[in-house]
């Protein structure tokens, strides 16, 4: 328990830090640390990722940064996804889906660093907001004109999220964050908490997919790994507000691979 708690801490301090891809660290370490199987991982990952962004959900709504109607349709489609991608899941071998997930978290470390180094990935939120992306345009108000190509990409980005968190039980942050502001013109304060309710919303329908196909999910692992997640979320906000900048994102995108390669090692050697 006291393990699932660290762990579950961990994994919270780097989803409050980042605003997407710290929910990348929760198989490795209930893999290699707590010694959970991969499939078991994948289903306590989405119980902890939708229960941890729903409390980062509802603290960013309280300060206006959940565009609600564009964060339902990116869940919806992404719910239909989750339950293929834990459909998925069972065909691949243990081996192969751990690759796969190591191969995963080395492109979300090439995509921050890539992100930390271009200064135009960093453009102030209000330059967002007033923008125009090349599928979605917003009024002078500033709401999302829901045209049928915006809606069209927005559906098609949602259902390679709910892919993804149903294969791997990641909650997909770190695509949901740049579609949001490349596609719905969206600012980045906005479009984390966006993806926050779409990360509740997607896991969520992961959890009842594992589920309805029978797969046991430990209450207690589980539960340590929600009860030290959640702290350590506001935790991670806290601090993330104070220390923020291309050197941190590097520096997290470093761990990232470096947790990689400890996978890629020990499926291999393993294997």
């Amino acid at each position: 328990m006291n393990a699932a708690l660290l762990s579950g801490g961990l994994v919270g301090l780097s989803l409050g830090l980042t605003g997407g891809g710290g929910a990348i660290f929760a198989v490795p370490l209930l893999v290699y640390w707590i010694g959970i199987d991969p499939r078991t991982a994948v289903s306590i990952s989405l119980v902890t990722v939708a229960a941890t962004a729903f409390v980062g959900a509802i603290e960013r709504w309280r300060y206006g940064q959940v565009e609600l109607p564009t964060g339902f349709l990116f869940a919806a489609s992404g719910m239909v996804a989750a339950p293929l991608g834990g459909w998925l899941g069972t065909l691949i071998p243990e081996p192969l889906l751990l690759t796969a997930f190591a191969a995963l978290m080395l492109l979300i470390a090439a995509r921050m660093w890539a992100k930390a180094s271009d200064p135009t990935e960093r453009a102030s939120p209000a330059a967002l907001d007033a923008g125009s992306g090349p599928a979605c345009r917003r009024d002078p108000e500033g709401k999302l004109r829901m045209t049928s190509r915006c809606a069209s990409v927005l559906i098609i980005a949602g259902l390679a999220v709910g892919l993804l968190s149903g294969l791997f039980g990641v909650g997909g942050g770190f695509l949901i964050v740049p579609a949001l502001v490349t596609f719905a013109s969206m600012g980045v304060p906005r479009a984390v908490g966006t993806s926050l309710l779409v990360m509740t919303l997607v896991g969520a329908a992961g959890v009842a997919s594992q589920a309805a196909a029978g797969r046991a999910i430990p209450p207690d692992i589980a539960g340590g790994f929600v009860a030290g997640s959640i702290p350590g979320l506001l935790a991670g906000s806290f601090i993330g507000r104070r220390f923020t900048g291309p050197l941190f994102s590097k520096i997290f995108a470093a761990a990232i691979v470096l947790v990689a390669m400890f996978v890629i090692a020990k499926t291999f050697l393993t294997f």
